[in-house]
């Protein structure tokens, strides 16, 4: 697996970890880097659950486009495909934590408008 060290997570914010606590609580990784061995088995294990999500994904699909599949089925591909998605949510709200927060002052667009301007316009 390719480990990537973001400027985010060199920051001393805390860490979403993929993981809950025993008693169901988000887990948090407070870190000076980005490369330690917690946090490159988060990165293992969100990538894990991302694939494990694209499958679930595959296979539940086979059982809800059939009509005739039995209600255990269509039953238990639901229940497998919330824990995946639960898993996916984690995994996004962690990255979106450590993404860097835009500066948008004094940003323009293509056409050289400053942001506020365009933002003015239309709701004008």
């Amino acid at each position: 697996m390719k480990h990537i060290t973001d400027p985010a997570a060199t920051s001393n914010s805390p860490r979403l970890l993929p993981w809950p606590s025993p008693d169901g609580n988000p887990c948090y990784l407070m870190t000076d880097s980005g490369g330690g061995y917690v946090s490159r088995l988060a990165d293992d294990l969100e990538a894990v659950q991302l694939a494990m999500g694209a499958d679930v994904l595959g296979l539940a699909r086979a059982v809800l486009d059939d009509p005739a599949s039995p209600y255990t089925e269509v039953r238990y591909a639901g229940l497998r495909l919330a824990e995946c998605l639960t898993d996916a949510l984690r995994v996004a709200e962690s990255r979106g934590l450590r993404l860097l927060a835009p500066d948008t002052a004094g940003t323009e667009d293509a056409d050289g408008v400053a942001e506020a301007e365009a933002t003015e316009r239309s709701t004008a």
